[in-house]
C-alpha cells in the first residue's frame, strides 16, 4: 500500500461517476498529485474540494502509479475568502489553473507551493492579492528553471534606476542604459523590486513580463496556450488600469 499525507491546494475536482470526483492537489512535498475523492461532488464534498482551498490531504493506493483516493479536511477556505469580491476570485481562479498547467506531476515544488498558500490568504483584499500574483508567478518561474534577474542592471551592473527587462534574457535593464532598445524592453513595474504600492498599471505590466516568460517558456513548451482564466484575470486587471486612467 502506498500513501502519503501532506498539506494541499485543490487546483480542480472534476465530477467522475456517481456522485464522486476526481481532484488534482498541489502539494508541498510531493507536487502537483490527483485522486479520486468519493462524494466530491455531492453537497458536502463540493465545499471541501473547491478550487484554491488549502486542505490536510490524504492520498493512498496499492501501487504507486494508481491514480489513488484522495480524502481531505479544510484548513483554509479560500474560495469563501473571495467570495463576496468577484476580482480576488478571478485571481484564484487564474491560480489554480496556471498551476495545474505549468506544473508536471510528482515534482515537489516547495517555494511555489508557498508562495501559492501566501497568495490564498491575501485573497481577502483584491488589491494586495492582484500584486500578490505577480510575485507568486516569478516564483513559480523561477522554480521551473526560468527565473527572472531583478536585481542589477545586465547592462552597466548598476542597482538603481531599473526600468525595464530583457524579453530575450529575462534580466532587468535601467532606464538610463535602455537606449534605442526601450520599445523592445518589457516594463519592469516598482513594486516588484521595492516596497511600492501598486496601481493597477503597474499590475498590468507586471502580467505581461510575467506572461510573457510563462508563454514563452513554459506553454509553448508543451503547444499549449496560457489558461483562459489567466486571460481573464488580465483582462480584468486591464478594464481596472483603462478606468483609473479615464479619472484622471
Amino acid at each position: 500500500m502506498e500513501s502519503w499525507e501532506d498539506e494541499a491546494v485543490v487546483l480542480s475536482a472534476r465530477p467522475h461517476g456517481e456522485g464522486h470526483a476526481i481532484a488534482t492537489v498541489f502539494t508541498r512535498a510531493f507536487g502537483v498529485r490527483r485522486g479520486l475523492v468519493y462524494g466530491g461532488a455531492g453537497r458536502r464534498g463540493r465545499a471541501t474540494w473547491q478550487p484554491g482551498n488549502l486542505l490536510a490531504a490524504r492520498w493512498q493506493a496499492r501501487l504507486a502509479d494508481q491514480l489513488g483516493r484522495l480524502e481531505g479536511e479544510v484548513v483554509y477556505a479560500a474560495s469563501a475568502a473571495a467570495l463576496e469580491d468577484p476580482l480576488a476570485l478571478t485571481v484564484l481562479a487564474s491560480a489554480c489553473a496556471v498551476a495545474e498547467a505549468a506544473l508536471a506531476e510528482a515534482e515537489p515544488h516547495p517555494r511555489a507551493h508557498a508562495a501559492l498558500v501566501a497568495l490564498l490568504r491575501h485573497l481577502d483584499s483584491s488589491a494586495k492579492a492582484v500584486a500578490e500574483y505577480v510575485r507568486w508567478e516569478i516564483v513559480l518561474l523561477s522554480e521551473l528553471g526560468y527565473g527572472l534577474d531583478l536585481s542589477v542592471c545586465a547592462v552597466t551592473g548598476a542597482r538603481d534606476g531599473l526600468a525595464y527587462v530583457s524579453p530575450r534574457t529575462g534580466r532587468a535593464v535601467a532606464a538610463a542604459a535602455a537606449g534605442p532598445w526601450r520599445e523592445r524592453l518589457l516594463v519592469l513595474p516598482k513594486f516588484l523590486i521595492e516596497d511600492a504600492e501598486a496601481a493597477a498599471s503597474d499590475v498590468v505590466a507586471g502580467l505581461r513580463l510575467t506572461g510573457h516568460f510563462l508563454a514563452r517558456n513554459v506553454f509553448e513548451a508543451v503547444h499549449r496556450p496560457p489558461p483562459p482564466a489567466r486571460e481573464r484575470l488580465v483582462a480584468a486587471i486591464e478594464a481596472r488600469a483603462a478606468l483609473a486612467a479615464d479619472l484622471v
